[in-house]
């Protein structure tokens, strides 16, 4: 069970808008110590990282390590990418920036096998061009469970 909130810690980060190594680590050890456990706290630190401007190099680490991790290896089967995931997290990852790119690569270079078009769905990620999303004032992120 986590110390604190997601919901809570991504506010206060955007409140400051900025992530220190600190932040980083209060991440790994309080608040999402099992690692990601749900799609919509995926969507909403991938939402931190667009969202915030000033990021230590921990955080974008981190980052890749927690969402590889749960795509490959949190959703069933383990190892698989299925299609409907490859195409979530697409649209999750929306190709705006080096991070989601880093994100696709490294699942295509983690995972056993990809089904039907799946592989194709994280491909097309990388290619994405769309312009980087400015940040906007702060509001309080929650989580979709």
């Amino acid at each position: 069970m986590a110390d604190e909130s997601l919901s809570n810690y991504a506010t206060k980060l955007l409140l400051k808008n900025r992530i220190s190594f600190g932040d980083v680590q209060r991440l790994q050890r309080n608040v999402l110590s099992d690692g990601i456990g749900s799609r919509g706290e995926a969507e909403l630190l991938i939402e931190l990282d667009r969202r915030v401007e000033k990021r230590d190099d921990a955080w974008g680490r981190c980052l890749v390590a927690m969402i590889v991790d749960f795509v490959v290896w949190g959703e069933r089967p383990t190892g698989v990418v299925d299609e409907d995931t490859a195409r979530w997290l697409s649209a999750t990852l929306d190709g705006s920036s080096s991070t989601a790119r880093l994100i696709a690569r490294e699942i295509a270079e983690e995972a056993h096998a990809f089904e039907n078009d799946a592989l194709r769905a994280l491909a097309d990620l990388s290619r994405t061009s769309r312009p980087a999303r400015k940040p906007k004032a702060a509001a309080v992120l929650t989580v979709d469970a």
